[in-house]
C-alpha cells in the first residue's frame, strides 16, 4: 500500500511538471516570436511637423532594413499641446505592441498640469540622435561674441509658447552673461527668423536645419551652438563652453514605450533603434537632411537624460512662476 502511495505521488509530481512545462512553452514561444503583430507608432501631433517626420523615418528605415518581422502603423494624434496622443499611448500600459516618440511637450504638458499623463507612464527605449540650437544674429549686428552679449544692458530674443527650449536656453544666457534677456512670444518659427531680421529682437535660438539657410544667404551669423561639441554641419561655429560659459542644453529625439513593458521587450527594441542609427539610410534621410547630430542612448542612459532634461524644465517654469 504505501508502494502505491509513493508511485501515486511521484505520478501526480510529473502531471504537475508536465503542466508547468506546457504552460511554460506557450510563453516562450511568444517571446521568441515578438513581434507577431503589427505595431502601433502614436505621433502626438499632426502630418509633417517634426515629431511626425522622426516617426515616420524612423519607421522607413526599420521597413527598408527589414529589422523587423512586422509592420509600424502610425497614428497622429493632436491635439492640447501634445496631451491627447501622450494620453492614448500612456494608457496601453505593458503593451509591447505601442510606441511613441519624445517632443518638448513630453515634458512641459506635465509638468504645467494640463496633461492626463506623467512621465513615469513611460519606459525609455533609446535616445536616436540629437537636435542641437544655435545662437544666432542678424548678419550686420552688433553683437559680434558672447562679450558683447554680456555688455549689453537689456537684449531681446523670440519663441513659440510659453516654454521651449528656446525660452529656457535665453534663461541660460541671462544667468551665465549676466545680461536682462526679454523673451517675446511668436506663433511660428519664422516669424522669430523675421524678428531677428526685421531687427524687432536681437538673437533668435534655432536648430542648424533653420539657421544654415540663413548664414548660407548671408543674412545671419552664428555665435555659438548648445551642444557639448562643435557640430559636424558647422564646424567653425564654437560652443558656449568652448567661450568659457556653462550653456549645454539638446533635445535628445528618443522613442519610448508604455509603462510596464517587459525588459526584453525593451532590449529588443534598443537593438532594432541602435541598428538605424548606425545605418546609412538614416544618416542619409534625417541626419543629413536636417542637420542633426549623430547620437545614440540606450535604454538606462536615455532615462538618465530624459530625467536631467525634465528637471531643467521644472528649474526655468519655477523662476517663471509657471509651476510651483
Amino acid at each position: 500500500m504505501q508502494a502505491r502511495t509513493h508511485t501515486g505521488r511521484r505520478r501526480l509530481l510529473f502531471a504537475a511538471c508536465g503542466t508547468l512545462l506546457a504552460l511554460a512553452a506557450p510563453l516562450a514561444a511568444a517571446q521568441d516570436n515578438y513581434p507577431s503583430k503589427n505595431m502601433r507608432m502614436i505621433i502626438p501631433f499632426g502630418a509633417g511637423g517634426g515629431s511626425d517626420v522622426l516617426a515616420r523615418t524612423i519607421g522607413s528605415v526599420i521597413k527598408d532594413l527589414k529589422l523587423v518581422p512586422v509592420d509600424i502603423l502610425y497614428e497622429n494624434l493632436p491635439g492640447s499641446s501634445g496631451a491627447r496622443g501622450y494620453k492614448e499611448a500612456s494608457r496601453r500600459k505593458n503593451d509591447p505592441y505601442v510606441m511613441a516618440t519624445v517632443s518638448v511637450s513630453f515634458f512641459t504638458t506635465p509638468l504645467i498640469g494640463r496633461a492626463p499623463f506623467k512621465q513615469e507612464d513611460f519606459t525609455p527605449v533609446a535616445a536616436i540622435s540629437m537636435s542641437p540650437y544655435v545662437l544666432a544674429v542678424k548678419a550686420d549686428s552688433k553683437l559680434k561674441t558672447l562679450e558683447d552679449f554680456g555688455a549689453a544692458k537689456r537684449l531681446t530674443t523670440g519663441t513659440v509658447g510659453v516654454v521651449s527650449d528656446a525660452r529656457l536656453l535665453a534663461d541660460m544666457v541671462s544667468k551665465q552673461l549676466k545680461v536682462r534677456v526679454d523673451v517675446v512670444p511668436f506663433d511660428g518659427e519664422g516669424e522669430i527668423t523675421t524678428g531677428v531680421l526685421g531687427e524687432h529682437i536681437d538673437f533668435m535660438f534655432g536648430n542648424p536645419s533653420e539657421i544654415m539657410p540663413q548664414i548660407e544667404a548671408g543674412t545671419m551669423r552664428a555665435i555659438a551652438v548648445s551642444a557639448g561639441n562643435r557640430l559636424s554641419s558647422m564646424p567653425d561655429v564654437p560652443t558656449f563652453k568652448e567661450q568659457g560659459y556653462d550653456i549645454e542644453h539638446t533635445m535628445l529625439r528618443s522613442v519610448v514605450m508604455p509603462a510596464g513593458v517587459k525588459p526584453e521587450v525593451i532590449a529588443y527594441w534598443e537593438g532594432v533603434m541602435r541598428k538605424v542609427a548606425e545605418s546609412k539610410e538614416w544618416k542619409e534621410r534625417y541626419l543629413d537632411r536636417f542637420k542633426e547630430e549623430a547620437r545614440y542612448e540606450n535604454a538606462r542612459d536615455a532615462a538618465a537624460l530624459i530625467k536631467q532634461t525634465n528637471d531643467r524644465y521644472v528649474a526655468v517654469m519655477k523662476e517663471l512662476d509657471i509651476i510651483k
